[in-house]
Formats: C-alpha cells, structure tokens, sequence
C-alpha cells in the first residue's frame, strides 16, 4: 500500500511538471505573440526617423487592446506567483533571455527570427511590429529574469503538500540552521 501510495505520489509530480511545461509554452506564445501585438496596435512602433509615433486612437481598438494588455499581464502574474511548477515560469523566461542575449551578440540574426514576410497573416506581422519593439528596448529582457526569480525558490520545486519529512512552515529556513 505504501509503494503503491508513493508511486502515485511520483508519478502526479511528474504531471504537475508537464502540465508547467504546457503552460509555460502557452506563456510563451502569448507573451511574444500577444504583447507584441498589443504594442504595435498601440501604436508604439519605432518610426525609421527613431521617434515612435502614436496612431490616431479609435475607442474599439483601444479597448481591445487593453483587454489584451491586461490578459497578458493577468497570465504573466499568475504564472509568476503560481505553484503549477516552475518550469510554467522556466519556459518563457529561457526564451526571452536568449534572444536577448542572441540579439546582444548578433542583433541581425535575432531581428530575423521576427516574422517581417508579407505572406504571413497580418495579425502575425503586426505582432512582429511589436516583438521588435520589446525586444531592441529591453523589454523582453527584463521579463526574462523577472519570470527566471520564481524558478530560483525552492519552495516552488516542492509540490502543494510540500514534503512529509521537512519541518513545519511556521520555522523559517534560517532559524532551522542557527542549531
């Protein structure tokens, strides 16, 4: 019974990991496709001169806008702050950062993995607009390593119930080493 119990327990941790690795890649795409989206309908795209130009507002899009701005942040705070698994904050967090890193070593290679090609659809080519803005401002990097702190906890390792051997949550971890 007791095997059986902790082949269970083994095996709904390696389901909390999956399911951390599904959303994560879900976190991914809505944060490149959905923020860059967003930016460029916002009219935050930079202009060739340097400048960014603001285009004329329209209440509907707007709004949508927002909407999506405030989706993509809901989704970027539960993640952080979620116990799904850490690797829900890894995914997207690798991501950004590397393509920070690759567009700080060779800034063409990275700006070409933006979609720019007129056969794509054009909601994908106006979230291309946008990705490129967060990106060569830094956006994405400091998204990054905000959603790489979580992975860093251990806590967020653990499962729900925590361990049965660990010692009570009301003991710190720096009172339980002044032994």
């Amino acid at each position: 019974m007791v095997a059986a119990t902790g082949e269970l327990e083994a095996e709904a941790v390696g389901m909390r990991h999956v399911v951390g690795l599904l959303v994560g890649l879900v976190t991914t795409a809505v944060l490149l496709l959905g923020a860059g989206w967003t930016v460029a309908e916002a009219g935050l795209v930079i202009q060739p001169g340097g400048g960014v130009a603001a285009l004329p507002a329209d209440e509907r899009r707007t709004w949508t806008v927002l909407a999506v701005m405030a989706g993509t942040g809901l989704l970027l705070g539960l993640v952080a702050a979620g116990r799904v698994s850490p690797l829900a904050a890894f995914v997207p967090s690798v991501t950004l950062l590397a393509w920070t890193v690759v567009y700080a070593l060779d800034s063409g290679r990275a700006l070409g993995f933006v979609p720019d090609t007129p056969s794509f659809h054009q909601a994908l080519l106006q979230s291309g607009r946008g990705m490129t803005v967060l990106l060569t401002t830094g956006v994405y990097a400091l998204l990054g390593v905000a959603l790489f702190v979580p992975v860093l906890l251990p806590s967020r390792w653990r499962g729900p119930g925590g361990d049965e051997g660990e010692e009570d949550d009301d003991e710190s971890y720096w009172s339980a080493r002044e032994d």
